[in-house]
């Protein structure tokens, strides 16, 4: 494993500098395969050195490499020790390199990389995930599809890391538009729809409803009123609320299964309009909460104190903002869950609403608020059906399988399935959150079905694609749970790229655990099948010797449990079959 390499380099850098070997393991960083020469396997950049101040800056950075170069030495493990601009590159045995990277994925399986001694400094933290968040009573949008896929990617990463992991759901389930959507369905609404295809139902009868409210002043007024019924506890009211709620997170559910992704708990606004209430208190208590001349209460956030920057939380009609409930559910999950840290997911347009949440927090008082993090990210342009523009998210899921059906159905490559409309289903949807997650999540992109669904480039087909064909391999040769094999076997270029390759998926990890962007985990599964397809050209297993066969067997089944491994991180379910 890497960290065993990692650790060899470091032992010797802690014999010579003095601080414990696990300071310099994440310094030392896996080389990059290159297609175009054979590369050393690690990095040592003296320059990390001296800002950490184990090497004084008293010389100049050749100078300094030169010096510790000179002191590490090789041994029966560590081949080559060389110097290249500014940094010491390692290479190791490379008998012992395929030995003991291949023995670890074997062993570890499902647990290769995140077991990593990288993680050793690292404290086991309680964290709170808030992602997805739709509005109730309305169908999944497709604008919720980056908050729900990246918020899934950061709760399986953090849980994989072996964090407890809370994953919560905020609806969008108070506000003056459910007073519109309950007169709109005691004036359009019908059971029989309701029960038939509730969401699409409540969205027909919002929309006219609203259409009806920009030349009827009267409509507004009763939405008004019913919405002060809700707030004051009217019981027809509340019930009608509560049946959309109901049926609301009823049909979100079957929308999450088909994504693979589940939550502990299902909040929402409705459940702090009270203790909203409290934290305006508060706020007044302490003197915080100042009353513009309009009567609007506001929190001070300028440096000056010159109310020149303002957050708004009370109207002046008395009723509370979205951002006084955020506040008032920050404070109650932390005394329910006392989290180390709370990940919100949402689009980079409320990156102020969290910068003004997050100060209010610390204003009064809250030093874990330090620990709050906001994950913006951009918009998805262009995102259409054949029917048109999307919509709601199950029009993108449908249209991801339909199309991947049709492609399967031309394709000379498609194997028998046993149901091809799953597959096209795991593969549609893969192809949809790769095409999300290869760049920043704070960019936005085009999206493009065309392009996406390929099966050979950048795209989650190509992934499932080599996954199926690394299974199809192990069962085509009879492959066991033995995991013997003959390192010397596997000194091909193509084997020891994979190898130096495996190399990088815990250092992948561990750079994703700490910027929360999923697209260095992509790049690396990107990589990884990209130079297993040269392997499978290069390195036969069918009519091969026994021994080489087994070693090159071994090889892609390991090739096989890292792509699966990071697939499903992702939140990908890998296909044996397409």
């Amino acid at each position: 494993m890497a960290c065993y390499f990692r650790r060899a380099i470091a032992s010797q850098l802690s014999k010579i500098l003095g601080p414990a070997e696990e300071n310099f393991l994440p310094l030392i960083l896996a080389i990059p395969v290159s297609k175009k020469h054979h590369s050393p396997d690690f990095r040592l950049s003296v320059s990390s050195l001296v800002e950490n101040g184990w090497i004084q800056p008293d010389r100049s950075v050749q100078a300094q490499t030169e010096l510790l170069a000179k002191q590490l030495k090789c041994d029966s493990l560590l081949d080559e020790i060389h110097l290249n601009q500014g940094g010491i590159h390692f290479k190791f045995n490379r008998k012992l390199l395929a030995e003991r990277v291949l023995q670890q994925v074997l062993k570890d399986g499902p647990y290769f990389g995140v077991k990593s001694q990288l993680f050793s400094l690292c404290k086991m933290k309680k964290v709170v995930v808030e992602f997805s968040s739709p509005n109730i009573a309305k169908k999944f949008h497709a604008g919720h599809l980056r908050s729900t896929i990246i918020g899934n990617f950061i709760a399986n990463l953090k849980g994989a890391l072996g964090h407890s992991v809370t994953r919560i759901n905020y609806l969008g389930d108070w506000g003056l538009q459910f007073g519109l959507l309950g007169i709109g369905f005691q004036e359009f609404g019908s059971e029989e729809k309701l029960k038939s295809n509730p969401l699409q139902h409540l969205f027909d009868v919002y929309v006219q409803v609203n259409k009806t409210a920009e030349k009827d002043e009267n409509i507004k007024k009763s939405a008004q009123e019913f919405f002060r019924r809700l707030e004051t506890g009217d019981v027809q009211a509340l019930s009608l609320w509560q049946h959309f709620r109901k049926i609301s997170i009823e049909e979100y559910e079957r929308i999450y299964k088909r994504l693979g992704i589940h939550f502990e708990e299902y909040s929402g606004e409705s459940l702090y309009q009270k203790s909203s209430q409290t934290v305006l208190d508060q706020l007044e208590k302490q003197g915080l909460l100042k009353k513009t001349k309009e009567g609007v209460g506001v929190v001070d956030l300028s440096v000056a104190r010159d109310m020149t920057s303002c957050a708004t939380l009370v109207r002046s009609n008395g009723t509370s903002l979205y951002l006084t409930r955020d506040l008032a559910a920050a404070i109650d999950r932390m005394d329910r869950f006392n989290f180390d840290e709370m990940i919100y997911v949402t689009d980079k347009g409320q990156q102020n609403h969290f910068t003004q949440m997050f100060q209010i927090l610390k204003a009064m008082g809250h030093t874990w608020a330090e620990h709050l993090y906001h994950v913006p990210f951009g918009i998805v342009q262009g995102m259409k059906t054949r029917k048109g523009d999307v919509v709601f998210l199950e029009d993108v899921l449908d249209e991801a399988r339909s199309r991947m059906l049709q492609n399967m159905s031309i394709s000379k490559t498609t194997k028998n399935l046993d149901d091809p409309e799953e597959t096209a289903e795991d593969v549609g949807t893969s192809a949809i959150i790769i095409q999300d997650f290869k760049g920043p999540l704070l960019s936005d992109y085009k999206f493009e079905w065309d392009r996406i669904l390929q099966s050979q480039g950048d795209t989650g087909v190509f992934l499932q694609y080599t996954h199926a064909r690394l299974c199809s391999l192990q069962e085509m040769n009879n492959s066991s749970s033995e995991c013997s094999f003959n390192p010397e076997c596997l000194q091909d270029p193509a084997a020891i790229a994979i190898l130096q390759h495996l190399l990088r998926y815990d250092e992948v990890l561990f750079q994703s655990s700490k910027n929360l962007q999923p697209r260095h985990l992509v790049n690396f599964l990107l990589m990884l099948c990209r130079l297993a397809a040269v392997a499978h050209k290069t390195l036969p297993v069918k009519n091969s010797p026994q021994e080489l066969a087994q070693a090159r067997l071994q090889l892609f089944k390991g090739t096989c449990t890292v792509l699966a491994n990071g697939m499903r991180l992702l939140g990908i379910k890998p296909v044996i079959k397409m």
